[in-house]
């Protein structure tokens, strides 16, 4: 059994990933998530990812270091987590009634099976939102949660439901597309025991329409 390194402190990629059934330990990685310039929100969680990747791999030298990096993007432009309720606001406010994406990048370095070698993978998924009063934006940002949430929001919130109907991956939007690693892990001739697919699906009470496209072979592995 391999050993599994997750380089978040996320409590929601915690919850996603022990639906792989395996053991695992936790340890947070400290980059400066800053986009640079003229960076791409994709180029941007990719290199973030790696880079929390490889700090984290830096400390473990026999086991599995698995590390992503979300943002939310609107027209192009990153939104980050907020720097306070007014930036929050605006954030919520600019969302509303738009479909924006939502991009996550996974980084996997194996130091025992190969070497050091790392494994990437990139998820979008297009998030139509709904057209929210600004009564329940107040009410959600006085909660406390948008503040620790790329775009200020949680998809699975309870109260606010921020989102419309989702038609693509919904653990991505959470922070840790599930079947992009599952493939990634096959990649590295690693077999989840769980039926990825089913217990996502499950946990999230949603019927996910791409999970089969996204566990066919795909280029962007490597």
């Amino acid at each position: 059994m391999a050993q599994f390194l997750l380089a978040s402190g996320s409590p929601r990629r915690r919850e996603l990933f022990e639906l792989f059934g395996w053991p695992f330990d936790v340890a947070s990685a400290d980059v400066d998530e800053l986009p640079r310039d003229g960076e791409t929100p994709a180029q941007m969680v990719a290199r973030l990812s790696q880079a929390k990747a490889a700090q984290v791999s830096s400390v473990m030298s026999d086991g599995i270091v698995i590390a992503a990096d979300t943002t939310v993007s609107l027209d192009g432009v990153p939104l980050g987590k907020p720097r306070d309720n007014a930036d929050a606001d605006r954030m919520l406010r600019a969302l509303r009634g738009r479909t924006h994406q939502v991009y996550t990048a996974i980084t996997l370095i194996d130091a025992l099976r190969h070497a050091g070698q790392t494994f990437c993978d990139l998820a979008t998924t297009a998030v139509p939102m709904r057209d929210y009063r600004d009564d329940e934006i107040a009410a959600y940002i006085a909660s406390g949660d948008p503040l620790d949430k790329a775009g200020a929001y949680a998809i699975q919130h309870d109260g606010f439901h921020p989102v419309a109907e989702l038609r693509g991956c919904f653990a991505n939007v959470m922070g840790l597309p599930l079947c992009h690693l599952a493939r990634t892990l096959r990649a590295m001739k690693l077999e989840p025991a769980a039926d990825v697919p089913t217990v996502c699906q499950a946990h999230l009470q949603y019927q996910c329409p791409v999970f089969a496209n996204i566990l066919h072979p795909a280029s962007n592995v490597r």
